[in-house]
């Protein structure tokens, strides 16, 4: 395992594992560190990354702690439509994503008006609103550029 990355740091890690009530692992300490460098991760990529930095760990293993590590608010899952569940660290802020449609890109951004939960529903049905879950679609930047390219050279 290795002992470099984000700022908050592998003893704040391990503390935030035990505040939580969760067991102090090597998996469960390298899935957070790879999550909160690079966010908005699938599965199948947090399991690599986890493997390069601690070795053998399996799929249901990698399923495992994600798993415990949302139910613990440690980390936040997200579903695109279409789109595989993805996972981030950036969690009790309530904050929203935009999707590329075309890469599938997520980005993260700020509440769209107000505090938490961001947005208020015309009619609450009686509910106690505390989250609002927002995704915007549209084109992110690198595909702006990429699809302006082919048409550009479609056109010649």
């Amino acid at each position: 395992m290795t002992t470099d990355g984000p700022a908050f740091g592998l003893p704040a890690a391990a503390a935030e594992l035990r505040k939580a009530g969760l067991r102090v692992t090597a998996a469960r300490l390298a899935i957070l560190e790879t999550i909160r460098s690079r966010p908005h991760l699938r599965v199948e990529v947090i399991a690599t990354l986890t493997r390069d930095r601690v070795g053998s760990v399996s799929t249901q293993a990698v399923y495992e702690a994600l798993n415990a590590l949302t139910d613990a608010g440690l980390l936040r899952r997200i579903e695109p439509a279409g789109s595989p569940a993805r996972y981030e660290g950036r969690v009790g802020d309530n904050h929203h994503h935009l999707v590329c449609r075309r890469c599938a890109a997520v980005t993260d951004v700020d509440c769209v008006a107000g505090m938490a939960p961001c947005l208020d529903p015309v009619d609450d049905a009686g509910y106690q609103v505390d989250e609002a879950d927002v995704i915007f679609w549209g084109t992110c930047p690198d595909c702006q550029r990429t699809h302006s390219h082919l048409d550009q050279g479609a056109a010649q």
